[in-house]
């Protein structure tokens, strides 16, 4: 099913009043068609139904929620007119907020813990109310399906949007919870049967789907790709991961969660949008720039492109629109014989928390993708269900704890030759009373500082350089620093190591803790000068961290934090896939197409800039020139030339290793290697 999937795709929004009239009063099918394919579109998401409620098509089952003013067969339409062109017309409707349904039957809205009204009140504009999917909302839901497979000429896929956990208090999960002998005003019960309730409804869902149609593609959107769906995988037939960096993803949320969702068996598309801002936002463009990186990093981490736009109320598809998306896909078209059946080549294996927090970017996490990227390293995220077989190097940020079954793994890994970067309360028992792997040669001995009601900081206290101290590097640790003391903003663990240990850096204590009755200067008080405990060591195969080092980077990126992480993968992967001498903002990515018998590197120079207050905007391409490049000697190399234009580069092999130099990165450049 996932081979349905395309690389240049549209997911055209058509959330449109009940109060707005000449609902498709203007779309010409062949019209429509000839935009697409001139802007090289071969998917598009269309809509059966929005989050008002209202249906696009000649609904036979439910006439009452037929738009008021739409004035001709729209979705049909739509299908006719891109099929006949060859485009693929994957079927969106929304599940969990749906103004008219909220509206006629209040019964089946989500409830709070508190009798409110989950999401938005009577009296704020919007369709945000949740509906709750243990009601019989989902007969109706059931009946939907069953139409469209009935009125519609075909469905290719069903996007079905806005699938969240529940966490609902309505009557009838109440009752339900009660039968069952569950807790409904414990927190912790209530949020657990709902994430049932929700997994319970996909698939049924799915099963349903099935019934009309074995082979067409479905995906539940809930805005994020992580652990949480992958419980579910099942069924679902690929992940959409939608990314609008202006939109309140950021352009840290992409990598992070495609990283992890190419682990998962799944492919996968990333989304992003045409707007500056986000979804709804008429009649703005995104800088052409923008969209560009935004695209071909879909395609270096493996997955194909979606573009959001909203259609506008008469069917009309708006032609600035697609004079950007046409230039940014024709790249795409070029590029795809490069990316299809590619696998990504990989190193490092970094674990997420988010399976501890429910969080979609935890700050640890953040903290090293952002370290690796910018160090050139070749990498996934993984969690406790990932394989880690294939990963010479496993990175465990800051707050990992071992419990016992995650703990044999993490040996297991280690007994199979791999290799463990670790920090902070990573690697601690559950309880946090010390570490439960005793073979990393690391005991902890003090809880580090405390605030005034003497609970442990735990590596979190920032803004005021109250918990401060200081660390030396020592050899081999210390590369590429200065030999002194650097400040880590949030202070460690207090370690000891046993004598199989070997020290690579020390605390030094600062003169005294700050507070009211004691301080120096505007914040921190300096460095007593005096080496004190371990603040990182090795055994063989480990090396551990007492700072929260990744933490610390995501908060304010000191240089000296990711040199440290740099050093220490050097000590423990001297080979490691890829080096460059570009700048830190070069983001790499090589790729396998092994059928084809060729590496694929993808190279990428574009330049996030906060320069308004709400988010980072790209405008300028920063061209890069003789770019210098080691791979890892993967086999006998027959070519390497750069793509899609196919010049020639000049390649020699040295210490086992593949050395080139890539003359110009005009934003996105590949670089084939092909292999005898």
């Amino acid at each position: 099913m996932s081979d349905f999937l395309r690389y240049r795709q549209i997911h055209l929004d058509f959330h449109t009043s009940e109060q707005i009239a000449n609902i498709g009063g203007e779309f010409d099918g062949g019209a429509w068609a000839r935009q697409l394919k001139d802007a090289h579109v071969d998917s598009i998401t269309c809509f059966a139904r929005g989050h008002h409620g209202m249906i696009f098509y000649a609904t036979q089952a439910h006439p009452e929620r037929r738009h008021p003013h739409l004035q001709r067969n729209l979705l049909k339409e739509q299908i006719d007119a891109a099929h006949a062109c060859g485009i693929r017309v994957p079927i969106y409707t929304t599940i969990q907020w749906d103004y008219y349904t909220a509206q006629n039957r209040p019964q089946w809205l989500q409830v709070a813990a508190d009798g409110s009204i989950q999401g938005q009140k009577p009296y704020q504009a919007g369709f945000y109310a949740k509906l709750c999917l243990n009601t019989p909302y989902v007969d109706f839901l059931k009946a939907h399906v069953d139409d469209m497979f009935a009125c519609l000429p075909a469905v290719d896929g069903l996007f079905f949007d806005i699938v969240q956990d529940q966490d609902c208090s309505c009557p009838a999960c109440r009752q339900e919870m009660l039968a069952r002998g569950i807790d409904p005003a414990s927190d912790a019960d209530r949020q657990s049967f709902g994430q049932e309730v929700t997994d319970r409804f996909k698939c049924t869902m799915s099963a349903h789907v099935r019934n009309h149609c074995p082979d067409c593609t479905i995906f539940y959107n809930s805005g994020h790709v992580g652990p949480r769906q992958r419980a579910a995988g099942e069924t679902y037939s690929h992940w959409e991961l939608e990314s609008l960096p202006s939109g309140g993803w950021g352009y840290m949320h992409f990598p992070l969660s495609q990283r992890y969702a190419r682990t998962t068996g799944h492919d996968s598309l990333g989304m992003t949008g045409k707007f500056h801002t986000a979804w709804g936002d008429f009649q703005s463009y995104k800088n052409e720039a923008a969209l560009q990186f935004e695209c071909f990093q879909m395609l270096a981490l493996n997955a194909k492109c979606s573009i959001g736009d909203q259609l506008h109320p008469t069917g009309r598809l708006d032609q600035a629109t697609y004079d950007l998306v046409g230039p940014v896909y024709r790249e795409v078209a070029s590029k795809e014989p490069w990316c299809r059946g590619a696998s990504p080549l990989t190193d490092i294996g970094v674990f997420t928390l988010e399976a501890f927090t429910g969080e979609r970017l935890t700050a640890e996490t953040v903290g090293a993708v952002r370290m690796l990227q910018e160090g050139g390293h070749q990498f996934d995220v993984v969690d406790n269900e990932t394989g880690w077989e294939g990963y010479r190097l496993l990175i465990l940020p800051d707050a990992v704890t071992l419990d016992g079954k995650l703990a044999r793994k993490v040996a297991d890994y280690l007994a199979g030759g791999g290799k463990l970067v670790a920090s902070f309360e990573s690697g601690l028992a559950p309880d946090l009373s010390d570490f439960a792997c005793p073979e990393w040669g690391v005991s902890k001995t003090g809880e580090g500082p405390v605030d005034a009601g003497g609970e442990p900081v735990r590596g979190r206290h920032f803004h005021s350089g109250d918990y401060v101290d200081y660390l030396r590097p020592e050899r081999p640790l210390a590369g590429g620093l200065r030999p002194t003391e650097y400040v880590m903003y949030m202070r460690g663990l207090e370690i000891s190591v046993g004598e199989d240990a070997e020290v690579l850096a020390r605390v030094v204590p600062a003169y005294f803790d700050r507070t009211w009755q004691r301080f120096c200067s505007h914040r921190q008080t300096p460095s007593s000068g005096e080496l004190g405990a371990p603040a990182a060591a090795r055994t063989r195969d480990v090396i551990y961290f007492a700072h929260p080092i990744f933490r610390q980077y995501h908060r304010n990126a000191p240089h000296w934090c990711k040199q440290l992480l740099l050093n220490a993968l050097d000590i423990l992967l001297p080979d490691p896939l890829l080096r460059h001498a570009g700048p830190t903002g070069l983001l790499t990515a090589l790729n396998e197409q092994s059928e084809r018998g060729r590496l694929v590197l993808h190279l990428l120079h574009y330049v996030p800039e906060r320069r308004g207050q709400d988010f980072d905007v790209i405008e300028d391409v920063l061209p890069l020139y003789d770019v210098d490049v080691s791979l890892k000697l993967p086999g006998q190399v027959a070519g390497v030339r750069c793509v899609p234009d196919g010049a020639a580069l000049t390649f020699g092999e040295a210490k086992g290793r593949l050395n080139f130099t890539v003359p110009k990165v005009d934003g996105h450049q590949m670089v084939e290697i092909a292999l005898d």
